[in-house]
């Protein structure tokens, strides 16, 4: 493509060794070749640095950045980790020189023109912040595209802007609001049955692969991640870093898109019901 805006990914990296490269080349192979890969290592204790570092001496695009601080909340109460990659995202916004920005989780992988395909959405439906859908990981799938074509001409898989802002605020807690001081409440008394229903309307979940939208950089002079007990719109787990995120931009600016077109590859057991064959649909 001509006179292609620069696209910053964000990928925060916190022990995934075994994975991280694969992550980090299905961005690199991009079909969107101008873009500047930001890996932020969040205390890792493995060799995701030795990698990195590796790989970005092979790539100019790719920078090694490590996290200055700890999160002293990771682990939440019920011994999972809650940070989600929260503030190494937010601190690879301070580093970001991109007109847009996506991120990249560094145990899976994206098809390789998921990021061409989401700017076209966005340019479409003239939206700030696009969502895209997911599949099942599969190594047979790596360092291929999406047949796109049968997707893109399907405008039931859109999710409209106004969707997505009625569905953040249906979502939102009764308590869930800036008149309350609810970051000053801790997860678990939110989630304690008998007064779940004031934090939590509904559960939701945000339209497709909340983890990986591109948007347009402006975004973050409004909305940051936040740490679990400010998060608005929470997981069942107490995570929900990108749900929180998502939906806030949603509610922020009113022009949120997803369209279920699967681009992200998910390391997960179950493959995604929509899809029935999808590695049919790759080149």
């Amino acid at each position: 493509m001509n006179n292609e805006p620069l696209i910053s990914v964000i990928i925060p990296a916190h022990n995934d060794a075994e994975y991280i490269e694969a992550a980090i080349r299905s961005i690199c192979n991009q079909t969107w070749r101008n873009i500047e890969v930001l890996v932020i290592d969040d205390h890792s204790t493995d060799n995701t640095a030795a990698i990195v570092k590796k790989i970005a001496a092979e790539d100019p695009r790719v920078q090694y950045l490590s996290l200055p601080f700890e999160d002293p909340h990771r682990i939440g109460w019920r011994g999972v980790n809650v940070n989600a990659g929260y503030a190494a995202r937010n601190f690879g916004f301070e580093h970001a020189k991109g007109e847009w920005i996506t991120f990249q989780d560094s145990d899976d992988a994206s098809l390789l023109n998921r990021i061409e395909i989401q700017y076209l959405l966005a340019q479409k439906y003239q939206a700030m912040h696009v969502s895209v859908d997911w599949q099942q990981f599969k190594e047979e799938l790596v360092g291929k595209k999406l047949n796109a074509e049968k997707f893109l001409h399907d405008e039931t898989r859109l999710v409209s802007a106004d969707e997505i802002t009625a569905l953040a605020k249906k979502t939102k807690g009764f308590l869930m609001h800036s008149w309350f001081p609810h970051a000053h409440i801790p997860f678990v008394f939110k989630w304690f049955p008998p007064t779940r229903k004031l934090f939590f309307n509904t559960l939701d979940a945000y339209p497709c692969a909340g983890n990986t939208p591109l948007f347009k950089s402006e975004v973050i002079e409004k909305v940051q991640f936040r740490d679990v007990n400010r998060r608005v719109w929470p997981s069942t787990r107490g995570r929900g870093a990108d749900r929180d995120f998502c939906f806030q931009v949603a509610e922020t600016f009113g022009r949120s898109i997803a369209f279920k077109i699967p681009l992200y590859l998910w390391r997960v057991r179950d493959q995604n019901s929509t899809y029935t064959n999808p590695e049919k649909d790759t080149l």
